[in-house]
This record gives C-alpha cells, sequence and structure tokens, in this order.
C-alpha cells in the first residue's frame, strides 16, 4: 500500500485530472436524469435557466465524486479497477481534490438557490450530503447495503430536475426516483461479483464478499423482479405513452434474462452482460420518456 506522502505527491494536476475527479461516467447518467425530470415536469423553464439547472446538477454531482475520491483514496490505492485516479496515483494532493469537491458542490446549490429556486436546491444539497457523507463516509465501509441505501443520492436528479420547473416534487418524479433507485442494487451487484476480489482487498463490504456470490446473484434477481414492474409506472400514472410501455417490457424483458443467467450461471461473464446492459437499459427508459415529452410538446405548438 502507498503511504499518505506518496498519494499526495504531486507537482501540477492536470485539467483531465479535475475532469477524472468529476466521475464524468456517472455525472452523465445523473444529468441524463436530472434533465429528463426536467423536460417531464408540467409547466416550462426558460431554455436558459433549464441548462443552468443542468449545469447546477451536474457540477453538484462532480463535486461529490471529488470528495468521494478524497475520502477513498486509501482504498482507491488497493483496487486495480481505481488505483490510476489521480490521487492514488500520486497526481493530484488530497487537499486539492477536496478543496476542488466542495468548492463546486457549495457553488452548485447557491446558484440553484438564486436562479431557480430553494425547492430544487434544497433537493440538490440533500442528494450531494448523503452521497458524502452517508454513502462515503458511514454505509460504504460498514455494511453490504451501501449500495441498496446509498443509491437514494444517485436516484435524486430526476426529483431535482422535476423541483426546477415546478418548486415541487410530484409523484411522477417519485416514481422516477423510485426507478433509479431500484435499478441500482442490481447494477452494481453485478459490477461487484466480477470486482469482489477488488472489494476485498480493499476491506470494502460488498455483498459478494460478505454473503457470497451465491447470495448476491439471488438478491440481484430479486431487486430485478421488483425493477420490472416498477418500470411501468410512468403509464400508469398517464406521464408515459404506448411507446415508452413497449420499451419498459422489451428492456425489462431482456434485463429479467440476464439476471436469470447470473442466477444460474458459473464465472463472470454473465455479470459482466447484466452490468453493461442495464447502463444501457436506464438509459433508453429515460430517452423514451425524454422523446415522447418533447413531442408532445412540439405538437402541442404546432396544433
Amino acid at each position: 500500500m502507498r503511504s499518505e506522502a506518496q498519494l499526495g505527491t504531486v507537482s501540477s494536476p492536470s485539467a483531465s485530472d479535475y475532469l477524472a475527479l468529476l466521475k464524468p461516467r456517472v455525472m452523465s447518467l445523473v444529468v441524463f436524469t436530472g434533465f429528463a425530470g426536467l423536460v417531464l415536469a408540467p409547466g416550462e423553464l426558460h431554455p436558459l435557466l433549464a441548462v443552468l439547472a443542468v449545469l447546477c446538477i451536474a457540477s453538484a454531482a462532480g463535486g461529490a465524486g471529488a470528495i468521494n475520491m478524497w475520502y477513498d483514496r486509501d482504498i482507491d490505492a488497493l483496487m486495480e479497477r481505481t488505483r490510476n485516479r489521480p490521487i492514488p496515483s500520486g497526481r493530484m494532493a488530497p487537499e486539492k481534490a477536496l478543496a476542488f469537491g466542495v468548492a463546486i458542490s457549495i457553488t452548485s446549490v447557491i446558484v440553484m438557490s438564486v436562479a431557480i429556486n430553494w425547492v430544487a436546491a434544497a433537493l440538490l444539497a440533500f442528494a450531494n450530503g448523503f452521497y458524502v457523507f452517508v454513502y462515503t463516509v458511514w454505509l460504504k465501509r460498514r455494511t453490504p447495503q451501501n449500495i441498496v441505501i446509498g443509491g437514494a443520492a444517485g436516484a435524486m436528479p430526476p426529483l431535482i430536475g422535476w423541483a426546477a420547473v415546478t418548486g415541487a416534487v410530484g409523484i411522477e418524479s417519485i416514481m422516477l426516483f423510485l426507478l433509479i433507485f431500484m435499478w441500482t442494487p442490481p447494477h452494481f451487484w453485478a459490477l461487484a461479483l466480477y470486482r469482489s476480489d477488488d472489494y476485498a482487498n480493499a476491506g470494502v463490504p460488498m455483498l459478494p464478499v460478505v454473503a457470497g456470490k451465491a447470495e448476491t446473484k439471488r438478491q440481484l434477481l430479486i431487486y430485478t423482479l421488483l425493477l420490472v414492474p416498477i418500470s411501468f409506472a410512468p403509464v400508469v400514472l398517464e406521464f408515459a405513452g404506448a411507446v415508452y410501455g413497449l420499451a419498459a417490457a422489451v428492456m425489462g424483458g431482456i434485463l429479467l434474462l440476464l439476471a436469470f443467467r447470473v442466477k444460474q450461471e458459473q464465472g463472470d461473464k454473465a455479470a459482466r452482460g447484466m452490468f453493461s446492459f442495464s447502463i444501457l437499459y436506464l438509459f433508453v427508459l429515460f430517452l423514451v420518456l425524454i422523446v415522447e415529452r418533447m413531442s408532445e410538446m412540439a405538437f402541442a405548438h404546432l396544433a
């Protein structure tokens, strides 16, 4: 294991190092689902304010990611998947990462409060704080339920986007929250199944490390079985149409098939496939929601 001095030895971090701190792949999903909440909400927000709201969501998520990397720099150095991150690789001093993360997190909440509304700002602050203090500091190193409970932070963007337009939280946005919340455990447990050695080496009590792969596969299947019916909530609540319903049925069927394969098969191939497809699954569902809503708005303006 590298010493703290080695972890912090750096002369001048590059722009790409600061970008890496933001966890851009995670941020892209956060931004996309936040934008979906904004588009699906009843009412309209000026395009410039809409862009600003999305930027606030993105930068707050990035700030939380940077703080997470600062706090987890010791275990990141032990894991093959994370050892090349800016801090454990020695390209950035920990205090610089912390200062950067805190600064953009606070700025995002302030801008959201002043330019959009206090409800969206409060939800943004809650999501940021939950990810940092509840998931990163409290849950991640203490319980195999870290992903289940901590997933609430990653499920917040649709609520924030919805509140940016309406100044409130609607049942529709709550169902979008629940969709992402139930998606998170099978998504990350699929990753954990083929990265279990990494987590074991770092002492992170992910479910495969604590309960074994067989139990993890069982839990993954259970959560997938619960997730697929929830994905039809937008149709039931009538803020999505037949195209979304078809997409939810097809994508949900494939996801269930993959979950059953993970449960039955040995080796990592099925888990890798489940992890990759789960990202596409959520992306497609939210993309269809956005396209349906924007098409509806376009036809309304033409009428």
